[in-house]
């Protein structure tokens, strides 16, 4: 079996890893929606796991190679807060409920998503076992 099999699943655990994050991070942007003054947080990853896969080969490596190759440390989570004026709230608060219901809907999708790719690498990983 080749290491490459364990590559892809390791940027699939970390995409997961990160989008599980993101998911907590929405959650308290929702449970803060009333808080005076709260500013909504949020979860930078994508970019660097993006720069992570695209730094890891040169220009003619296809995709899986690159996959396969990716650097995962470079791969990191940034958790920020957004100090937007964009609120149309007297109270500080930039948390809008439903922008955030949508948000959160999406993660919940792309984890799930994350998740059955994962499975299906080790039920492919596992037929090769057998």
């Amino acid at each position: 079996m080749s290491s490459g099999m364990f590559g892809y699943v390791d940027v699939l655990k970390t995409a997961a890893d990160a989008s599980w994050q993101r998911e907590e991070i929405l959650t308290n942007n929702i449970a803060n929606v009333d808080t005076p003054n709260y500013k909504r947080q949020d979860l930078e990853f994508s970019t660097y796991l993006k720069s992570a896969i695209m730094s890891s080969g040169n220009s003619a490596s296809t995709l899986t190679q690159k996959v396969n190759n990716a650097d995962l440390r470079k791969a990191v989570t940034r958790t920020y807060t957004d100090y937007a004026n964009l609120s149309y709230r007297l109270d500080g608060n930039n948390v809008d409920l439903s922008t955030e219901n949508v948000e959160l809907a999406s993660e919940q999708i792309n984890y799930n998503a994350l998740i059955d790719s994962m499975n299906n690498e080790f039920s492919r990983i596992s037929s090769v076992l057998k």
